[in-house]
């Protein structure tokens, strides 16, 4: 079964080596999300429907928001991959807009081959993460210049602007869709019906649909997913909520069905997942 080996957490967002031999289930993430392969077989991505190969010498790029899967091949034996979970708030740090990293387009390409730079910088990460004398501080540093590297290595970053007119589009979606978002934002565990939510912002099902991706990028279902991880690996991290409590919280029927979910959307159950957070 997939586990979580290492897992880091604070400002910058998260960064997990995660021990992989089994699926997920197609998901989304509000981060710039990069993979790269730090030991054992080389193995694949589906994004935007097409299969992206992760390999020692390619990592694969996902934007935020860009539903997409790990697919394993069980004819391969396991894969540990150095999984990044970007805000983009924190790159904004950097170069003002790399706020850009938290929509469509920052990435051009699905995959990219690995300059020597950016597989050093990684593998010290990697390593860093499983070695305890290494501080906090240091692996945030090797964080950066990872990040710094295969922004200006992967993103047309240079040619990104951020203006008036830009940021009126990105503001102008529906004032039904923004309701919808405030509900499920707000109340992730009651969302159970989409045709409910569609009628309670006064959309037909079909119409809610197909203006909600058309806004966001990802279908309803999606976006409450992803809402629901977040909720909940924050309350993992930061809280002494039950999982118990936690699954009531969300909506999960039973326990298990919330450990299945969070299993298969995060490649470890919630109780691996908080040990191994707190290491």
């Amino acid at each position: 079964m997939s586990n979580a080996l290492r897992i880091a957490h604070g400002a910058f967002g998260r960064v997990a080596l995660l021990d992989m031999d089994a699926s997920l289930v197609r998901h989304a993430h509000p981060h710039c999300h990069v993979l790269i392969k730090a030991e054992g077989s080389d193995t694949q991505f589906s994004v935007r429907d097409q299969i992206v190969p992760l390999t020692t010498n390619n990592a694969v790029l996902i934007n935020a928001w860009e539903p997409h899967a790990y697919v394993h091949d069980p004819r391969r034996t396991r894969t540990i991959i150095l999984a990044l979970y970007i805000e983009p708030i924190w790159l904004a740090g950097f170069r003002k807009n790399w706020t850009a990293s938290g929509a469509p387009g920052f990435f051009e390409r699905l995959s990219g081959e690995l300059t020597p730079l950016i597989r050093s910088l990684a593998d010290e990460l990697a390593f860093s993460m499983t070695n305890s004398s290494v501080t906090g501080a240091e692996q945030e540093r090797l964080l950066s210049d990872l990040m710094i590297a295969v922004i200006e290595k992967f993103s047309p970053w240079r040619e990104v602007t951020v203006s008036l007119r830009d940021l009126a589009r990105r503001g102008s979606v529906d004032w039904r869709i923004r309701r919808a978002l405030e509900v499920i934002r707000a109340n992730p565990g009651e969302i159970g019906d989409m045709s409910a939510l569609a009628r309670e912002v006064g959309l037909s099902r079909a119409h809610f649909f197909r203006l909600f991706e058309k806004s966001i990028d990802v279908p309803p279902r999606v976006f409450l997913n992803v809402v629901r991880l977040e909720y909940a690996v924050g309350e993992l991290v930061n809280s002494e909520v039950s999982l118990s409590d936690l699954s009531d919280r969300l909506g999960f029927s039973a326990p298990p069905h919330f450990t299945r979910f969070f299993r298969d959307h995060a490649g470890a159950t919630p109780s691996e997942f908080r040990s191994v957070a707190r290491q």
